[in-house]
């Protein structure tokens, strides 16, 4: 349990400073560079910094939930790290133990609980600040979870399917010739997808959106609070991370030219390879922030409904043909070839069909809109077209000038000496 703790806590650490490094290098800057030897304890400053903070709590804060809600999102994060495979037997003071806190027959579902577990400390987040726009970011993340925790569970089916497990170790085991992600790429790259929005990381950071929401669900929180929402993000990044790596990387597996050295899967050297995937899969995380803009809410929900998950269900039609078709004995052609048809059938063609019609009625209602645009009359207010300004009433009496009562359409000006008392009455009566 401690070694779980401390492997996520230096993740996190690494994580932020690796962040800022990678952006800042995409982005042409030199990121974090003043606190520590090349800048690698900005992260434990900032989170000593955080802790000092003066801490500030609204007023309307329902404080019991406004108090578990941080909680609620953290330790979820770190709960589903039990069940992740860092390595195989290896001797730890006189006593052969696999590399793994607990092993057990539905692990990965373990891992799915946890990550809808700390959504609800999002949501409660949001509802307990007393405030619209945490309340709005809450919904938002809230919204998130149904969609794509359904496409990232589906994703997994396929694995489930292929391994003939749902043990984390035994899908390791499964994977000792090839790794799962080349027979079922298709779930890989949904499941990353999906994990993206299920973190809230950008391009899909709806629930906490600056330049929609203010902040998002964590607006009303400050000091250490306010970080543990942040160490929980980072947390479910690693999770996520190295759930993909036991999945379908072959978990703590060496890679290809690595695998020839007999050592390579045994000992301590595993977790070597363990960690190095998982920062991989950081690295997409962070690549993904520095590169793609920040999508609209209705494409981000359109996209988890009407894209993702149809292919995920037909897909996961075509593996499970694939499987029994095999076990009956059928030739390699007939076991690929025919997933392969209904897939091209079912989603490429269709898709094609979808997105052209959408985009030649898309065209076509714009050519109305502007039609319609040009045919209506002006039945609302509009400025002067030759942008004249009339001259304040206070002005003109000011320089001596008087506009009468009659002349208020014309537009014509009468001048006349005045005396004091005169120009002080008039200027009233303006």
């Amino acid at each position: 349990m401690l070694g779980v703790f401390v492997f996520l806590v230096l993740m996190t650490l690494f994580s932020i400073v690796f962040e800022r490094k990678v952006v800042g290098r995409m982005q042409n800057r030199i990121g974090p560079n003043r606190t520590g030897p090349w800048g690698v304890l900005q992260s434990l400053a900032d989170g000593v910094k955080l802790a000092f903070k003066e801490e500030i709590i609204p007023v309307l804060a329902d404080k019991p939930v406004y108090f578990l809600a941080p909680i609620i999102s953290a330790t979820p994060a770190f709960l589903a790290f039990s069940v992740i495979p860092f390595g195989p037997e290896v001797s730890m003071f006189g006593h052969r133990t696999p590399l793994q806190l607990t092993d057990l027959p539905v692990g990965v579902l373990v891992v799915f609980a946890c990550s809808s577990l700390g959504v609800y400390g999002v949501v409660l987040s949001g509802w307990a600040s007393g405030s619209t726009y945490p309340l709005l970011g809450s919904l938002r993340s809230a919204a998130q979870m149904v969609s794509y925790e359904v496409a990232m569970g589906l994703s997994m089916v396929a694995v489930f399917l292929f391994s003939g497990t749902m043990s984390t170790s035994g899908i390791v085991a499964k994977q000792n010739h090839l790794w799962n992600v080349i027979p079922l790429v298709v779930s890989f790259i949904i499941y990353f997808i999906s994990v993206v929005g299920e973190t809230n990381r950008a391009p899909f950071d709806l629930a906490e959106a600056e330049s929609e929401l203010v902040g998002g669900f964590h607006t009303e929180y400050s000091s250490f609070k306010f970080a543990m929402f942040f160490l929980a993000e980072y947390i479910n990044m690693v999770t996520v991370s190295a759930l993909a790596t036991t999945l379908f990387l072959g978990g703590w597996r060496a890679p290809f030219p690595l695998s020839l050295w007999h050592g390579a899967n045994s000992g301590w050297y595993p977790m070597i390879w363990f960690t190095a995937k998982v920062i991989a899969g950081i690295f997409v995380f962070v690549w993904l922030r520095g590169t793609l803009p920040r999508l609209r809410y209705d494409q981000f929900m359109a996209f988890g409904w009407k894209v993702l998950i149809p292919i995920n269900l037909v897909w996961i039609l075509a593996v499970t043909a694939i499987r029994v078709l095999r076990d009956r004995g059928e030739n390699a052609f007939v076991a690929t070839g025919i997933p392969l048809a209904v897939v091209i059938l079912l989603v490429v063609v269709p898709g094609l069909v979808v997105w052209e019609g959408a985009r030649a009625r898309r065209i076509a209602d714009e050519a109305d809109d502007d039609e319609d645009d040009a045919q209506l009359p002006r039945t609302y207010p509009v400025p002067p077209l030759d942008l004249h300004v009339p001259t304040p009433p206070r002005q003109l009496a000011t320089a001596g000038v008087r506009r009468a009562p009659e002349q208020l359409e014309s537009g014509e000006l009468t001048e006349r000496p005045r005396s004091g008392a005169t120009e002080f009455r008039e200027m009233s009566d303006d």
